[in-house]
């Protein structure tokens, strides 16, 4: 079962040669979550050849344009696409004016529904849920409203033994129950306890958002024991001061977020422009925590069940 986080863009306001603005696209099992939408986002879907109708659910963190800019090229395709089926925004209140705005105003024949979610909540709250994932909306601290996300699987049914369903006949109506923990009495009356017949499911992974936002020791508890975090790190420690002044996060504050957390990956992004490499924020972020990503567009950070963490560059369409 896949779950993945594919790096659409990693730099921050301004884009260069080489990283396009923020946009993360996350795989759960071939199901696919756009986390916000800078300029670019459609050349690198179509780069990787992913499917702009496999995306239903965007979220958008905060109404920066760099975050945002790209969502109205690709809502505008969608309908040249001829896209029927129905797709879920999440974002601040006023994003829906926006919205409201483009549909408007460009007056586009658009064949499919939107359903916006507005996100006004100051503790960490439920937004969406099926029946693999759930995703959590908190609140972050910048200049402007801005939230992140949890992304969470559920614990998925526990997996019966071939060998045991021989060796007891067990029938298939029994099976079911059987994976929800239940044990079983073959036809002497015999219990059979459930751990002889079923072997655990996958620990479920989570993955959590941190878009732009200053450091806040509460932020820790919101994600904490995520698989892989992603935070933003605009800064590195030596501009802490211009990093207060502007609420964003160094590097360093990256760190001590993840290690609070206790996060087994982290992968830090969204960049400033001033520095000529990025060398010095893995740096400086694993002399605090010692697994640390640098995030790279086209990347793709894999986690797998165990845990671990496997770092690819994405296969480009031809």
């Amino acid at each position: 079962m896949s779950f993945s986080l594919i790096i659409l863009g990693s730099s921050s306001a301004v884009p260069t040669s080489d990283r396009f603005p923020p946009a993360h696209l996350l795989n759960v099992d071939e199901r696919f979550y756009l986390i916000d939408c800078g300029e670019g986002v459609q050349i690198q879907l179509r780069r990787f050849g992913i499917r702009f109708g496999r995306i239903s659910h965007i979220f958008i963190s905060h109404l920066h344009g760099d975050h945002v800019f790209g969502l109205f090229g690709l809502l505008s395709s969608f309908s040249l696409m001829g896209r029927s089926s129905d797709l879920h925004i999440y974002g601040p209140q006023t994003l829906e004016d926006l919205l409201n705005a483009h549909f408007s105003f460009f007056n586009q024949e658009r064949k499919y529904s939107v359903t916006f979610h507005k996100l006004t909540a100051k503790t960490r709250k439920r937004i969406f849920e099926d029946e693999r994932i759930t995703v959590d909306a908190f609140p972050l601290r910048h200049s402007t409203q801005c939230y992140g996300f949890l992304f969470r699987e559920k614990e998925k049914l526990r997996n019966i033994l071939k060998e045991a369903i021989s060796r007891y006949k067990i029938p298939i109506r029994v099976m079911m129950a059987i994976k929800q923990g239940e044990d079983f009495i073959d036809d002497s009356g015999k219990i059979i306890p459930n751990e002889e017949l079923t072997v655990p499911p996958p620990r479920p992974r989570a993955f959590a958002y941190c878009s732009d936002t200053m450091y806040f020791p509460a932020l820790a508890r919101m994600v904490k024991d995520v698989d892989l975090l992603y935070h933003e790190a605009t800064f590195l420690k030596k501009d802490q001061k211009l990093a207060r002044e502007t609420m964003h996060s160094t590097a360093y504050d990256a760190a001590i977020t993840a290690l609070n957390a206790h996060a087994r990956h982290l992968v830090i992004g969204h960049f400033s422009t001033r520095y000529k490499t990025t060398e010095g924020f893995v740096k400086e972020a694993t002399d605090v925590f010692p697994d640390v990503s640098e995030a790279v567009d086209g990347y793709r950070y894999l986690v797998e069940q165990n845990g671990n963490l496997v770092v690819e560059p994405c296969r480009e369409k031809k």
